[in-house]
């Protein structure tokens, strides 16, 4: 269908010519574009296997691994670890359709989708928020990847070790190399849009699976066709309880980023069906599958010389054989990109776009986004515990808050209705308008919710209570919300279909 034409100060219709010929819908040039319009019911692609290997893909990654097999050293068992991912995935897998519903019915991103709460320009503070800490963690995974790469190359041609001892920026000759071919393969793959980052995570998905389950398969036959179950004394009672729930809890934290903006991805999904499917495949079942490989590596490594593993990345280290271990080295590496692409690239991507519409598309923001990631040095900032800690840390732990707020404004307080032409006009008697284009009592909430958030997240009075952080910010940040909202209006539900566009990339 034709893409709807926009008002814009810089272009005037003819007089003879009538301006609602042009824009009928009286869109604004600052709010819309082909990226940002809702996409259109019969353009959408993304299938349940779409969705499922968006998990399959997520799930595997090396830091959920690091954190699950942290789990032993806390001192909780094989059983009670699958049973701590059982309650994260249960939690996970309802959070994730209520925030996936809201793309598939609105068909837009996440910028637009936080103006139904935040106002027109309000949601720039929860798109920049939510871009700011992808961004920076898009370069650091990018960096993680080319140690990977650079141990690849070295074990291949030791002779790159001469250019592997110098120090330019922070990095080596051979590390600038393997970080920026890295790099540009991401954006390479990145200026085909969305279509090709789902083609990427469809091929990638079975490769993880694959390689992840035959990496705990050979583990299991080196210990002897049997594994340790702990790896010392286990918790019981009321400790053991309080690390599962934790545990679960800070599974859960863990895809805080991605509760948020799943609709980046579901505005593209063909139903409902698909979505639950693809969340039922990809995170209950799927993390099951996770939850016995960690057991599984972890346990045999153990039982072997009584020592716990890092990361899959150990294991892929102790490989005898050259041809295998480069094999492995390379599905990891097809891992992370996928993991990059799909939790710290698209959200800056979108975010950029929603905050210069008229001059940025997918493909332009998404090469920004790249040069940012590469600009800020993340070696840097991943070797720095103070920016770790506190700026990314920090910011985390406001999607909590940012979470619960637009889940109570969109399914609490609208019933879900939305006025989809209205998130694109500027109109001061729009829905989305309030005041001067902010819905100031979300942004209150949000920074009363937020300082709650950040004195659990660092406070060390809350220790006990840190597990549970982005529940707590969550919750409260909904509580504050629907306080304090203005209640009994009547909310209309509008389709978006007559502007909206046809995937292009």
């Amino acid at each position: 269908m034709t893409t709807p034409n926009v008002s814009t100060s810089r272009r005037k219709a003819p007089a003879i010519v009538d301006p609602l010929e042009l824009n009928p819908h009286d869109l604004s040039a600052t709010l819309y574009n082909n990226d940002l319009a809702p996409t259109t019911k019969k353009g959408r692609t993304w299938s349940s296997y779409s969705i499922f290997t968006l998990w399959a893909n997520d799930v595997h990654s090396l830091g959920n691994y690091a954190f699950a097999i942290g789990l032993f050293a806390l001192g909780l068992g094989g059983w009670q670890i699958l049973l701590a991912l059982g309650f994260g995935a249960i939690f996970l897998f309802a959070l994730l359709n209520f925030s996936g519903f809201m793309g598939e019915k609105t068909g837009v991103p996440f910028p637009v989708l936080s103006r139904i709460a935040f106002g027109i320009r309000g949601a720039q503070i929860p798109a920049l928020i939510r871009g700011a800490v992808a961004v920076a963690w898009f370069g650091i995974q990018t960096y993680l990847a080319s140690v990977v790469l650079a141990v690849m190359v070295l074990a291949v041609a030791p002779g790159a070790a001469a250019i592997n001892d110098n120090n330019i920026l922070g990095l080596s000759t051979l590390g600038w190399i393997c970080f920026v071919s890295l790099w540009a393969i991401q954006l390479v793959i990145v200026s085909y849009g969305m279509e090709m980052i789902r083609k990427y995570e469809a091929f990638a998905g079975p490769v993880i699976l694959f390689t992840m389950g035959a990496l705990a398969i050979w583990m299991f036959i080196q210990a002897g066709g049997s594994i340790a179950w702990s790896t010392g004394e286990a918790k019981t009672g009321a400790d053991m309880w309080l690390g599962i729930l934790g545990g679960g809890a800070l599974w859960v934290s863990i895809y805080a980023t991605f509760v948020l903006n799943f609709c980046d991805f579901t505005r593209g999904a063909k139903s409902k069906g698909s979505i639950v499917r693809g969340n039922f495949y990809g995170i209950p079942l799927n993390m099951l599958l996770f939850g016995v490989i960690v057991v599984v590596m972890t346990g045999a490594q153990f039982k072997i010389d009584g020592t716990i593993i890092q990361s899959p990345s150990d294991v892929v280290e102790s490989i005898p054989n050259t041809f295998l271990l480069l094999a492995a080295s390379t599905a990891l590496l097809v891992l992370t990109i996928a993991v990059n692409l799909m939790a710290n690239f698209v959200a800056p991507i979108y975010a950029l776009t929603n905050l210069f519409p008229k001059h940025l598309n997918f493909r332009r923001a998404g090469m920004i986004s790249g040069v940012i990631g590469l600009l800020i040095l993340p070696w840097n900032l991943y070797n720095s515990p103070a920016v770790i800690t506190y700026f990314l840390g920090g910011l985390g732990a406001i999607l909590g808050p940012l979470f619960g707020i637009i889940m109570a404004d969109y399914w609490i307080m609208r019933r879900a209705k939305v006025n989809i032409p209205d998130l694109y006009r500027t109109d001061p008697k729009g829905t989305y308008f309030f005041t001067r284009g902010v819905n100031f009592r979300a942004v209150i909430a949000l920074v009363v919710s937020a300082v709650a958030a950040l004195i659990l997240a660092f406070s060390p009075a809350f220790t006990h209570l840190s597990s549970f952080a982005w529940f707590i910010g969550s919750g409260l940040g909904a509580i504050v919300y629907l306080a304090i909202a203005k209640h009994g209006q009547d909310y209309k539900d509008v389709s978006g279909e007559e502007i909206a566009v046809a995937p292009t990339h």
